[in-house]
C-alpha cells in the first residue's frame, strides 16, 4: 500500500543532512603561491577558469557547485595553478555564502600575486530555481568597493551604497 501524503510529509520534514560543515578557518590560503613573471611591463591578461568549485551551504550543508573565472594582469608574480587547485579544494566542506566566497578568493589571490588588476567571477549552478553570479574586482592603487570591501564592516558598506 503506498504511503499517504501525510506519511510522506512526515518523512520529508524529518530529512536532515548530517554532513560535515567546516568554518572558513578551514580554507587553506597558505598553500597558494606564485612564480616570477618575466614581463612586468606587459599588459597581458591571464584568464583561469574551473567548473569544479564546491563549498557547502552554511545552514544546510548541501553542496554549492560553481564555476570560478579569474582574469588578471600580473605585475611581478603569476598565480601557480596547482596551488590554486589545492586552495579551491580546501573549500570542499566549508560552509560559506557565495558572496563571501568570492571576496575571500579575490583577497587571497591578490595577496599572493599583487596584480595590476584582477576580476573574479563565481557562477553557481542554480539551486531552488535561483541562479547566482558574484563578481568582485581589484585594481592596484584604488580603494573602495573595487578594492577590498573587507576593509570596512558590512553595515557601513550597506549604508554607503544607500546614500
Amino acid at each position: 500500500m503506498p504511503n499517504s501524503n501525510d506519511d510522506l510529509k512526515t518523512k520529508y520534514d524529518a530529512l536532515d543532512w548530517k554532513g560535515p560543515i567546516d568554518t572558513p578557518e578551514a580554507i587553506d590560503s597558505g598553500c597558494l603561491f606564485g612564480f616570477p613573471y618575466d614581463y612586468p611591463d606587459s599588459n597581458a591578461e591571464v584568464v583561469i577558469d574551473t567548473d569544479e568549485f564546491t563549498a557547502v551551504c552554511p545552514w544546510t550543508g548541501l553542496p554549492d557547485i560553481g564555476q570560478v573565472v579569474v582574469r588578471y594582469v600580473p605585475s611581478r608574480v603569476c598565480l601557480e595553478l596547482k596551488s590554486m587547485k589545492y586552495y579551491l579544494l580546501s573549500y570542499r566542506n566549508v560552509g560559506i555564502v557565495q558572496e563571501h566566497a568570492a571576496n575571500r578568493m579575490l583577497q587571497d589571490f591578490v595577496r599572493v600575486t599583487q596584480p595590476k588588476r584582477m576580476q573574479l567571477k563565481l557562477d553557481y549552478k542554480a539551486r531552488g530555481g535561483i541562479h547566482t553570479v558574484v563578481e568582485v574586482s581589484y585594481e592596484a592603487g584604488k580603494k573602495g568597493l573595487t578594492g577590498f570591501a573587507q576593509e570596512m564592516p558590512p553595515a557601513q558598506i550597506i549604508r554607503r551604497l544607500h546614500k
